[in-house]
């Protein structure tokens, strides 16, 4: 199976037909797709301006939406390894037990649903590693009311969600499923509130 690095390379190479370098594109999206599959294909073809059922896009499009998600992944890749350090050095000093975060992070090792957009068509607009670092810099700072990508506070609580957690805050703004290790408890409690008041 090819990793994500040698399927990127099958996107850049002018030798590859390009219903090659798009199928490519698309299992980079196997390794690596914080919105989940469908939302992260979504959003790079919006950004990159690519058809996302066309077979012969425009090559230098492709490549466009192959940087993007590459910057995305240095992003995170750098986060887990920051965070696989703080978690041996916590070991090493006796800490054992893994707190929050570390329990939401354990769901999304190598980055596939970091921000997990439910609905494929309602995610992020900005770039992928913006939405990102904000993501990772709320993680990292006491929680807070709203969500830590667009700071829009209309929180609802969904259930039956296509990934892991199956249930818990949703952004009505940009999409995601905001991490519930971000929100201040008080959110969480209007998230669910919202919820009931949106099924009444």
């Amino acid at each position: 199976m090819a990793g994500f690095r040698s399927l990127a390379r099958q996107v850049r190479d002018p030798r590859n037909d390009l219903a090659l370098r798009r199928y490519s594109l698309r299992k980079c999206l196997e390794r690596f797709a914080p919105y989940g599959h469908r939302a992260t294909w979504d959003h790079l073809c919006s950004r990159a301006g690519l058809g996302p059922e066309d077979r012969s896009p425009d090559p230098a499009r492709l490549v466009a939406a192959l940087e993007e998600l590459e910057e995305a992944r240095a992003v995170w890749l750098a986060y887990e390894d920051a965070f696989a350090e703080r978690r041996r050095k916590e070991k090493h000093d006796g800490l054992r037990r893994p707190g929050t975060v570390d329990d939401w992070h354990r769901l999304t090792w190598g980055g596939f649903g970091v921000a997990w957009c439910d609905d494929p068509s309602v995610h992020p607009t900005g770039a992928l590693a913006d939405v990102l670092r904000r993501l990772i810099a709320a993680l990292e700072r006491d929680p807070g009311a709203c969500c830590p990508v667009c700071a829009d506070s209309g929180l609802v609580w969904m259930h039956d969600l296509a990934h892991e957690p199956s249930s818990g805050p949703v952004c009505t703004h940009c999409g995601i499923v905001v991490p519930r290790p971000v929100l201040t408890a008080e959110a969480l409690t209007e998230a669910r509130r919202a919820r009931l008041l949106v099924s009444a």
